[in-house]
């Protein structure tokens, strides 16, 4: 295995040098912004030469502090978290750059503060740390970390609004890890070890009864995490009230570090089919529960929070079909969702800057008025509703096959769900489209004066100096003659939503990685020799997704 792997420490160790950095240059913003957006790059740069080097398979394990497995700490590259490395990078530099684009337009009024770069940074390498982590410890570390921090992001500004999800987030997050930290003591009692390879190997001797509680406490952990039904109800109130970049990069990236973790420990420690069955119907669920939570909103971030939550329930619908298959169309669903949810949240916050809210009820001509948005709008939002070809339909498409292969008639119910859920988040994302680009704000309920006035005038930029002399009621009023749309927050929304339509374009190479990689999920040998040197992989771990069309029945 390549050397460059070796390396993964750095992409932990290096943000959280830059938060260091960072906080020590409060007071110089232009600094701030330069060295985060340099970290970032960077680590992104070291991630993609990790995901080159595990293209075609292997996996290398880094043992940290001399101490030999399953002792110690150990951080595992394979084709799994380096390609979760690098799409959270590539998310994670986005919205970056669309913050301090922000902040520099408005002099971080209701954007980003001193205290952003560093909590930035802080959750940037609690991701990657999460995604290396070789033993449940170390998971629960790097939860810990991007946890942390996103409670300063969260309540960025200390509006009551804010502070009141704020704390809701915090008290549910919380809960989730004592959970998972007393699933991990119950784990280490009853094996001695911590260490995910050295489990592979442990677990499997225990009593059935006692796999399947630990099982299913990990499961609830990472579920409330992953905003899977009925543990998601702590998300459409939390991620709305934050910033709009702070949004975007939460809804992104922090409820698939759930399911990266589902799908670690199911496949390599719980290898069985005996939960697979309540994966299925909690997938259902969630996909089900979730829309129909979306087709009723008026407020088009609580709507986007919504379909967060229905569609992890497909990525847990190819978790739950055991098979390799199922394991490969999620992790593509996966990635997908990643970059086109954190698209349209983005786009969102430049809609709500446009037309000064991101109420259905108050929105209308933005086609009109900023057609560049409308199109930044109307990508990803088709790709989010599974609309031919774009990536979100091939991803569906993979996953129906998943099920059509597995033949039970549970699975068969899923596909039928999915679809029902495909169909409503048409519908939802296809309302804001109609609401909010074509209806004519004169129609809209309250509209901004600034809306108003750039329709008036045929689309053309309207200075907001103009606005606050005529309407001081608009919410420019204090802030004197700002960018409406910075140039940097409009390319980096399109360059994201770039990255999605690439998903498609790029389909075939990376519909092959991820098969390859969900072979290596179904046979962890190479994992576990790469953590134990070579230790005897157990016997059970040969029966789960063997072969290309590999499906259990359920």
């Amino acid at each position: 295995m390549s050397w460059i792997a070796s390396l993964a420490p750095v992409a932990v160790v290096l943000p959280l040098l830059g938060a260091a950095g960072t906080f020590l240059l409060r007071r110089h913003a232009v600094a701030q912004r330069i060295i985060s957006i340099a970290v970032v790059a960077v680590v992104l740069a070291l991630e993609s030469l990790m995901l080159a080097s595990v293209w075609d398979g292997g996996a290398t394990a880094v043992l940290l502090g001399g101490w030999a497995p399953p002792f110690g700490i150990t951080m595992v590259v394979d084709q799994f978290s380096a390609l979760m490395l690098v799409v959270s990078s590539v998310v994670s530099l986005a919205v970056l750059i669309y913050a301090t684009s922000q902040g520099a337009a408005d002099g971080d009024d209701d954007g980003p503060v001193s205290i952003f770069f560093p909590a930035y940074l802080i959750l940037v390498a609690g991701v990657s740390n999460a995604f290396l982590a070789g033993d449940l410890f170390n998971l629960y570390v790097g939860f810990e970390i991007l946890l942390t921090a996103s409670y300063v992001l969260l309540t960025l500004g200390g509006s009551p609004e804010r502070v009141r999800a704020g704390t809701t987030y915090v008290v549910i997050s919380i809960v989730s890890s004592l959970l998972f930290l007393t699933a991990i003591a119950m784990i280490y009692g009853a094996t001695g070890t911590v260490n995910m390879a050295d489990l592979a190997v442990k677990l499997g001797e225990l009593p059935a009864g006692t796999q399947t509680v630990l099982h299913l406490m990990l499961l609830c952990a990472f579920g409330i995490k992953a905003a899977v039904f009925p543990l998601s109800f702590w998300l459409p109130d939390s991620y709305p009230t934050a910033p709009a970049p702070v949004t975007a990069v939460f809804a992104g990236l922090l409820t698939k570090v759930g399911v990266y973790a589902i799908i670690r420990t199911q496949t390599l420690l719980f290898p069985d089919d005996r939960l697979d069955d309540l994966l299925l119907w909690v997938a259902l669920a969630t996909m089900v529960v979730g829309i129909l939570g979306a087709v009723a909103q008026t407020d088009i971030k609580r709507m986007l929070s919504f379909t967060l939550t229905s569609h992890i329930g497909f990525m847990i619908l190819g978790v739950g079909l055991g098979s390799r298959a199922g394991l490969a169309a999620a992790i593509y669903y996966v990635v997908h969702h990643i970059v086109v949810q954190t698209s349209l949240f983005l786009v969102v916050g430049l809609m709500e800057r446009r037309a000064g809210s991101s109420n259905l009820d108050r929105l209308g001509s933005l086609a009109k008025v900023a057609p560049l948005l409308a199109v930044l709008y109307f990508i990803p939002a088709m790709n989010l509703a599974g609309i031919p070809p774009f990536s979100g339909f091939l991803g569906k498409l993979g996953l129906v096959d998943a099920a059509v292969r597995d033949g039970g008639w549970l699975a068969w119910t899923l596909v039928v769900g999915g679809m029902v859920t495909s169909l409503l988040t048409l519908l939802a994302v296809a309302r804001v489209f109609n609401r909010g680009f074509w209806r004519p704000a004169s129609e809209a309920e309250s509209p901004d004066p600034l809306l108003l006035m750039a329709e008036a005038q045929d689309g053309s930029r309207v200075r907001t100096y103009q606005v606050v002399a005529d309407r001081p009621e608009s919410r420019f009023s204090d802030r004197g003659d700002v960018a409406v749309l910075p140039s940097g927050m409009v390319w980096c929304t399109g360059a994201l939503v770039a990255v999605g339509v690439a998903l498609t374009v790029f389909a075939g190479p990376l519909f092959g990685y991820a098969d390859r990689a969900a072979d290596a999920l179904t046979h962890p040998q190479q994992y576990i020799e790469a953590v134990l040197g070579g230790h005897d992989v157990p016997a059970h771990h040969g029966g789960s997704g063997t072969g290309s069309d590999a499906g259990g029945e359920h």
